[in-house]
């Protein structure tokens, strides 16, 4: 059998790695559309700081990892897949047969429709190149512009102000991280990064990037604006002038050495259009990881699976997801039936120095109650949202001792009782309310299990 992986990141590597281990003599394709070893986006921001190289990011440290596994690597973008005959092909006339196929393309980062925004200035943080690109820039004293203070960005943050760069963020939603936190811990979050001197403007857009110097008038022929490009990049590289200017909605002008596009991102699915691969944000999958069409699979960032806490299927792009997914995909690809557990909506995120989290439905559901702890001087803040007695979603912030609390509470959906309203009154008597009732809950199991023996 051949089995086709489209994607090298964890979902795809775990999944090649399963299926050698069940079928050692079947051929496995591991395409990647980009000239690097399989690594971990989520390393990228420690390469940045400087704690690791680039072979840090890798996911398997031994280069030779992949000949010894017997697995043929491809690099090359694939541009459809095709299920009579099945098929899949990539952009340079490349094309693979398929017994199975795993579609792991993970997420492609949102670009604005801002008039600039293709400056060489302008750079997302999701590659090997542009972390290349963006250490040339981000010098220590540069002047950054990070558009977006979502997750993905407030990690990107941590990295910039690790290099020391001057940091401006700006964020169109009314709060930090808007998709993970609340209003209040959202604010709580803007206040803290304020007093480790990052700027921050909420509610506010970038309308325009702009050259921050005119452009030379005898700039006509491409050699010559070749020519005052790199002119450009040098003159920014050794601190002469700022490279670009930002226009921002409220009417202010600010000039940056470098502007960082962190705006958001959405499952690689565009190549599937007019496929008949069913998908809404992601590929719709099962709990084996299989799509509307037999044989083919999607794990990670570009699947949209079952989540255990909302009842519905959700797109869930988190490294953990995605490991979970990969083996579940490879699993069955090599004939050995296995389901997933579900996704999980987990957020744990550090914001120079201060840890926020977010669990399942977070923002509350319809009917719902609430209890909310907040303590603003201190960066303190705790919220639980509850559906009848069962702990449905969580916030908080600086409070790190009830993660795992939380966490167990949500997954597993433990009928409260009583203390569904003691938790009301004070939330921070979560540690309480698992010991007794989850562990009682698991105790009961055990008992019934053991007397149905």
């Amino acid at each position: 059998m051949r089995h086709v992986i489209i994607g090298n990141g964890p979902a795809g590597v775990v999944a090649a790695e399963t299926i050698r281990k069940h079928r050692a003599k079947d051929e496995i394709v591991l395409i990647g559309d980009e000239p690097e070893e399989p690594y971990s986006r989520m390393a990228i921001p420690y390469l940045l700081i400087g704690n690791i190289e680039e072979s840090g990011t890798w996911l398997r440290k031994d280069a030779s990892h992949w000949n010894a596994l017997g697995v043929k690597r491809v690099t090359g973008a694939v541009t459809s897949i095709s299920t009579a005959p099945k098929r899949v092909a990539l952009a340079d006339g490349q094309s693979f047969d398929f017994d199975t196929c795993l579609i792991a393309t993970g997420s492609t980062p949102i670009k604005p429709p801002i008039p600039g925004i293709d400056s060489p200035f302008v750079h997302p943080c999701w590659t090997l190149k542009d972390a290349r690109n963006i250490m040339q820039l981000a010098r220590s004293g540069a002047k950054v512009l990070q558009m977006g203070a979502g997750f993905i960005g407030c990690i990107i943050m941590e990295a910039l102000a690790a290099r020391g760069v001057d940091l401006t963020v700006v964020e169109m939603g009314d709060r930090m991280v808007p998709r993970m936190m609340g209003p209040t811990a959202g604010t709580m979050i803007r206040k803290w990064c304020e007093e480790k001197g990052v700027t921050v403007y909420t509610g506010t857009k970038v309308e325009a990037i702009e050259p921050a110097r005119e452009p030379a008038a005898h700039a006509g022929s491409k050699l010559e604006r070749v020519i005052d490009r790199v002119a450009d990049v040098v003159r920014t590289a050794v601190g002469a002038d700022h490279a670009v200017r930002a226009r921002f909605s409220d009417g202010r002008t600010e000039e940056y050495d470098l502007v960082i596009q962190a705006t958001g991102v959405r499952p690689n699915v565009g190549f599937l259009s007019g496929s008949q691969i069913k998908c809404l944000a992601g590929v719709l999958v099962d709990e084996h990881m299989q799509s509307s069409i037999p044989g083919i699979y999607a794990a990670g960032d570009c699947a949209e699976a079952f989540d255990l806490a909302s009842g519905k299927p959700v797109v869930s792009a988190i490294q953990p997801n995605a490991v979970d997914q990969g083996y579940v995909a490879g699993m069955n690809m090599a004939g050995r039936a296995a389901v997933s557990r579900g996704v999980t909506q987990i957020n744990v995120l550090d914001t120079l120095g201060l840890v926020s989290t977010s669990f399942g439905q977070w923002e509350g559901v319809p009917g719902g109650q609430h209890s909310e702890l907040v303590d603003e001087e201190n960066f303190r803040y705790l919220r639980l949202e509850f559906d009848g007695d069962r702990l449905v979603g969580t916030n908080s912030l600086g409070m790190t001792e009830h993660i795992g609390v939380m966490r167990g509470l949500v997954e597993r959906g433990v009928p409260l009782g009583d203390w569904k309203d003691r938790l009301l009154k004070d939330p921070t008597r979560l540690m309480e309310a698992y010991l007794a009732q989850a562990q009682a809950q698991e105790q009961w199991q055990g008992r019934s299990r053991g007397t149905a023996k």
